[in-house]
């Protein structure tokens, strides 16, 4: 009975520590990062790359290898003067022998560059692999944000409603108003609530998202962090002079180049089938031969007397192999022309990236811009049509579209506001600058 009642108070215990702390986004990206199954994924690739790294090093080295046989031949077989005879006969050996490459023709030198560049592009890979799931953080995080600011507006419509409810029944109550006009504020009441539960319901879900991309348990009591920096309108950066600094860093890029580089000494490896390969060979084994039917030196006899050592040098010089070695040079030199063409479309996508965030972000700044403009306006005319309406100058009509003409604009000036921040930070991403709401 105490092992279930300790495990649920150890998941009890676990549970409110994402309730109790706020998220920043720095905090969010660094949790992604090291929880991600995506970059968990790459993180393996990359560990297998150094183990082939670790593999192409110790070709160096002599290999060293044990044989033991025993064999039973019966009747009419070879026997140990060289003659055959009818008899049965049994056999026992055991030998240790080593080969050493002393000239592979440079294909193990340039096997350990290739694994080496392989590794360096499995890194990039992963830094990619990051950079991605960065940007993923941040548009979620700004998402939750966004729709944590449009929950707040709604039920601040929905207060100014139901103040609006209590004036009028004061004034039916009073004479001064119809009650039908009760009736219509009600529902005006009714619908904000509605719209109050929709903008509520789209805050959880953009938080299950962001909890989702994280990788944590649950999103109950998750809470994030707003920025409390008033942020201002910058020069942004040409997409040019962007391009021109992202080439010299983006693992996307750097990948791209180790690969290229790597196809050059795929090239080398299979030209090194062109030259002869030369080995040194040593060794040592002795045997021990029965026959039936007659008398047999000891075990330990010819454990000795048959004991035998060996070395010797080996060259095998290539002649002809059906053109095999001439089509892998062949393929060698397609896959480098492919990877040099692989990176060319990685430069022209990375520039067709940087100039559609320079654009997006200055159509959002332009629309933040004049989304505050709208806001203070439509917030300005509906002070006035407040009054008039308390004051009976102005119809229940006037009011509703004035009232959702300035909610509106608040709505619009959020997801600007929001939208103008994603874009200036993957601008900075592209820049270098680690993604990062103060």
């Amino acid at each position: 009975m105490k092992k279930p009642f300790l495990l649920i108070l150890a998941v009890v215990s676990v549970i409110p520590t994402f309730a109790q702390e706020e998220w920043t986004l720095t905090k969010c990206i660094d949790y992604a990062l090291e929880h991600n199954l995506t970059i968990k994924q790459q993180e393996a690739t990359r560990d297998s790359r150094k183990v082939d790294v670790n593999t192409a090093k110790w070709r160096r080295l002599p290999n060293l290898s044990g044989d033991v046989n025993q064999s039973f031949n019966f009747g009419r077989g070879l026997q140990v003067d060289n003659t055959y005879a009818d008899r049965n006969t049994r056999s026992f050996s055991v030998s240790l022998g080593t080969n050493v490459p002393l000239f592979t023709g440079l294909e193990i030198p340039n096997s350990i560059a290739l694994s080496k560049l392989n590794l360096q592009a499995a890194i990039e890979d992963l830094n990619k692999a990051k950079e991605d799931v960065s940007i993923q953080v941040t548009s979620y995080y700004l998402q939750v944000l966004y729709t944590e600011e449009l929950a707040k507006i709604a039920h601040s419509q929905l207060e100014l409603s139901k103040e609006q409810l209590d004036s009028k029944i004061e004034f039916f109550k009073n004479g001064k108003a119809a009650e039908a006009e009760v009736y219509e504020a009600k529902s005006r009441v009714a619908q904000d609530e509605l719209s109050a539960i929709q903008a509520d319901n789209n805050y959880n879900l953009a938080v299950l998202d962001l909890t989702q991309i994280l990788e944590l348990p649950s999103p109950e009591g998750f809470k994030v962090v707003a920025p409390t920096k008033e942020y201002s309108f910058e020069t942004l950066a040409l997409p040019e002079a962007i391009y021109n600094e992202a080439l010299t860093f983006k693992p996307s890029i750097k990948a791209a180049q180790y690969r290229l580089e790597g196809a050059d000494r795929s090239i080398k490896i299979a030209q090194s089938a062109l030259y002869p390969q030369l080995n040194l060979q040593a060794g040592l084994g002795t045997n021990y031969y029965n026959v039936s039917g007659i008398k047999n030196i000891s075990f330990a006899d010819q454990w000795s007397q048959n004991f035998a050592r060996y070395i010797g040098v080996s060259l095998s010089i290539p002649i002809f192999n059906r053109f095999q070695t001439r089509n892998n040079i062949r393929k060698a030199r397609i896959d480098k022309t492919n990877l040099t063409w692989q990176l060319e479309e990685s430069k022209k996508t990375l520039y067709k990236e940087i100039q559609q965030a320079y654009y997006n972000a200055v159509a959002a700044e332009s629309k933040y811009k004049s989304s505050q403009t709208a806001s203070e306006a439509a917030e300005a005319s509906f002070n006035l049509i407040k009054v008039k309406y308390q004051e009976g100058k102005a119809n229940a009509t006037e009011y509703n579209e004035s009232r959702t003409n300035w909610m509106k604009a608040v709505s619009d000036l959020a997801q600007a506001k929001y939208e103008y921040l994603f874009r200036t930070k993957i601008l900075d991403f592209y820049k270098g600058t680690p993604i990062a709401l103060k």
